[in-house]
């Protein structure tokens, strides 16, 4: 008997993840659930299958997690700028900090998302992620990223995270932490005089921060712009094929006061184009790649890792 009822328990909760292979999100009430958050905790933990999420346009006023154990989940939206998930926390309110004062958190492995706008929408207050990624093996596409300072924290160590055709904004430092992530085509729009990227590679980790054929705008409050400072002596940034406005400063990179980063840090570009393309200009510790060099910043390289991961897969 008990036999019985143990096959029948797993034989339902095998047609419930069956079941549950796609969900849909509508603030009108025509989808399965009415928040973002409420689809994420439907998910069963470590599902089988991919899940998607799909969700309809509308502005989702939440402070979102997607934890550990809710692996697998695809984000799709009906309109990179019509689908937007939105808080307003900042470090220093209450007892928040720059890591907990995301709009959205991933922590689960195998995470996508496509056309969504995760946006912190505190202002110019201080520390306030609109994207806060932990999780290994995530993708986002066509996606919108929106913040003033610390925008984007990709963390943590060893995390591998791709993102496509992506637009990234804010102020200061907004591409930020330990990650190894690559950005292929997208847009980053600086807002602010200040610093784009502040890694923080940790020593022996092969890549950090990677952009390939990017464009780098700005607003007309950001006449002169940094690509990048090391928040750990170990940063890794390079910038590949990308367009370059005349907003980035001909030195191009800042050592944040810290000498003996110029030694360990690696800051390289190759085929800089745009009116803020200066190889001759920039600090003398950066690098200008050879085309030798280039050959292994390949998404697929560098996202690889151990198990041989695509993001395309």
């Amino acid at each position: 008997m008990r036999i019985t009822v143990t096959i029948l328990f797993l034989l339902v909760a095998f047609f419930v993840q069956a079941q549950q292979k796609k969900l849909m999100v509508a603030q009108d009430g025509s989808g399965d659930y009415s928040s973002v958050q409420a689809a994420v905790d439907a998910v069963p933990a470590f599902p089988l299958e991919r899940i998607e999420i799909f969700i309809k346009d509308g502005v989702y006023e939440e402070k979102l997690i997607i934890p550990s154990w809710k692996t697998n989940i695809s984000f799709i939206g009906e309109s990179k700028d019509n689908t937007i998930i939105r808080w307003n926390d900042y470090s220093g309110k209450g007892d928040i900090n720059t890591f907990t004062s995301y709009t959205v958190l991933v922590q689960g492995n195998d995470f996508r998302a496509e056309n969504i706008t995760f946006e912190n929408n505190a202002g110019r207050v201080g520390q306030a992620v609109a994207l806060h990624v932990e999780a290994d093996r995530c993708v986002f596409e066509n996606c919108r990223i929106i913040g003033d300072q610390d925008t984007l924290y990709a963390g943590v160590d060893n995390s591998r995270q791709y993102y496509k055709n992506c637009h990234i904004e804010g102020t200061t430092d907004f591409i930020f932490g330990p990650a190894t992530a690559v950005f292929e085509n997208c847009t980053i729009h600086c807002k602010k005089n200040s610093y784009i990227t502040a890694a923080s590679t940790p020593q022996g980790q092969a890549y950090g921060f990677v952009f390939l054929n990017c464009t780098v705008t700005a607003s007309d409050e950001a006449p002169k712009v940094y690509l990048g400072r090391p928040w750990r002596p170990y940063a890794k940034t390079i910038f590949i094929n990308t367009t370059l406005g005349n907003h980035i400063r001909p030195e191009g990179w800042h050592n944040w006061s810290k000498p003996d980063a110029e030694k360990t840090a690696l800051y390289a570009e190759y085929k800089s184009k745009g009116p803020g393309a200066n190889a001759k200009g920039r600090v003398a510790w950066s690098h200008q790649l050879k085309a030798k060099d280039v050959k292994k910043y390949k998404p697929n390289n560098i996202l690889a890792g151990d198990d041989n991961w695509s993001p395309a897969k």
